[in-house]
């Protein structure tokens, strides 16, 4: 497992490490606040949504940084 995740670039290890921290504050919320009803169709979307969302903007953010960096680096 360790060599696998030392194999992803650090912007896409940024995107599922905050990804699954998304995903994992929606089930909390959803298990803890009165927002939709607690069914598997509300977790799985908001896994899907919340997780998804924060996963996707947190590496394109990281990504855009890293190449940013990169060209800081040839100047």
């Amino acid at each position: 497992m360790k060599q696998w995740w030392s194999r992803l670039s650090r912007p896409l290890q940024i995107g599922l490490a905050l990804g699954l921290i998304g995903a994992l504050l929606t089930v909390v919320g959803l298990f803890t606040g009165n927002f939709a009803p607690l069914t598997l169709r509300s977790v799985v979307l908001g896994i899907l949504l919340g997780g998804g969302s924060w996963g996707v903007v947190s590496w394109a953010i990281a990504s855009a940084a890293s190449d940013a960096l990169a060209e800081g680096e040839e100047d």
